[in-house]
């Protein structure tokens, strides 16, 4: 006969087997959203569309149990942001080419987890290279937060909304250039390239030609169609970029798909100096 007290191991033993299991479960479903993340980007990289389908977990109070026994979460790796609030500037139009083709541009990113170096390349992408250091030169990126991280499939940290949603834009939309840059092989964007967001749908061709404040960082080659105008390259902070990939990012929003980085990613200041 079973006493009390080997029926309540018993007991204690099938509920842990069983929170177990579901912990494996909801590693799994993990996983496959972070797949599934990854290969939505080509869309999700657009700077005001974002679409995401993610599972809703519930649970009584054992599921609350297992949150309680779930591991903190990452720690943020990077500063304090420097006082001030992001831009709410607009534009009707794009900005006045000035930009000097023949030269060479450099950009300096000072964000809260370090400096992050770029050299642009105005000969290859003008009205790009020329609205960046618009916007740079009017505070535009100044004290944003770079609202997205994905580090599964394609690698890549996206900054240049101050509205921190993928939604944000400056008012007016940007020429696709560059887009058969031979260092694009084999459709994929190679590490330290520097690119714009745009909100091409892959579909249709009136979606083209959208790109706005919004830009990406890649950080190991990523494998994207080339419909996203590749200005420039990293020439300094990569480093900076991994610490904030390895801090991980979070689960979908609910509300705009962002996979925001654990790190509080803050550009501080942007400056962009003709060389």
């Amino acid at each position: 006969m079973v006493s009390k007290d080997q029926r309540r191991r018993q007991l204690a033993r099938e509920k842990f087997e069983r929170q177990q299991e579901r912990r494996s479960v909801a590693q799994r479903k993990a996983r496959r959203r972070n797949v599934i993340v990854a290969s939505a980007v080509a869309v999700a990289l657009a700077a005001g569309v974002a679409a995401y389908a993610s599972a809703g977990l519930t649970g009584g109070d054992e599921a609350a149990s297992d949150q309680a026994a779930a591991p903190p979460a990452p720690k943020n790796p990077c500063g304090t942001p420097a006082k001030g609030a992001p831009s709410k500037k607009t534009w009707k139009k794009e900005p006045a080419m000035s930009v000097d083709t023949s030269a060479s541009y450099a950009a300096k990113l000072s964000t809260t987890c370090g400096t992050i170096e770029l050299k642009l390349d105005p000969g290859k992408a003008p009205h790009t290279v020329n609205s960046f250091a618009f916007l740079a030169a009017q505070g535009y990126f100044d004290h944003s937060k770079c609202h997205r991280l994905v580090d599964a499939g394609i690698h890549v940290l996206q900054c240049g909304d101050p509205t921190a949603t993928g939604s944000g834009t400056p008012g007016y939309r940007l020429p696709d250039e560059n887009l058969k840059d031979p260092r694009l092989k084999g459709d994929v964007y190679p590490a330290g390239t520097v690119a714009m967001a745009n909100s091409y749908d892959g579909k249709d061709e009136k979606t083209r030609n959208s790109g706005g404040s919004q830009f990406f960082l890649v950080f190991q080659d990523s494998q994207l169609p080339p419909n996203y105008t590749p200005f420039g390259t990293i020439t300094g902070g990569m480093d900076v970029l991994r610490k904030i990939a390895d801090a991980g990012a979070t689960s979908p929003d609910p509300q705009t798909g962002n996979t925001a980085p654990h790190a509080n990613v803050v550009i501080d200041k942007a400056a962009v100096t003709k060389s």
